[in-house]
């Protein structure tokens, strides 16, 4: 019986750490492209960028984070103009893991709004 539970503690404790291991990183991608996103829209609504500079710049730092998505799949909308509007930028994608027995789908939708104080 106690080597039962031996059995079954490391098979945890080894299930925990592999679930770790293919969960962290997208989260972690994901924690940095929202960073991404919010200076990018910061810098958007101060600036006179165009929608697709913009849209380029972001969908390059997804590339260098490995985050799947489609260069049309980002989203910018522009109220108002440069300096005196607002910027809103929307970036949904997927991940998708193949865990052993349940392949799992991780959807993330990344946003960020910044308006001017002028």
């Amino acid at each position: 019986m106690g080597s039962l539970k031996l059995i079954f503690g490391l098979f945890t404790i080894v299930a925990v750490v592999y679930l770790t291991a293919e969960l962290a990183p997208p989260f972690f991608a994901n924690y940095q492209f929202e960073d991404v996103i919010k200076t990018e829209a910061q810098m958007g609504t101060y600036s006179n960028r165009s929608d697709d500079a913009l849209r380029d710049e972001v969908y390059k730092k997804a590339l260098e984070l490995d985050v799947p998505i489609a260069k049309d799949q980002i989203k910018i909308r522009r109220v108002g103009s440069a300096y005196a509007g607002s910027v809103s930028i929307e970036a949904p994608y997927t991940v998708h893991l193949n865990l052993p027995g349940y392949p799992l789908d991780l959807n993330f939708n990344p946003s960020s709004s910044n308006k001017s104080v002028f």
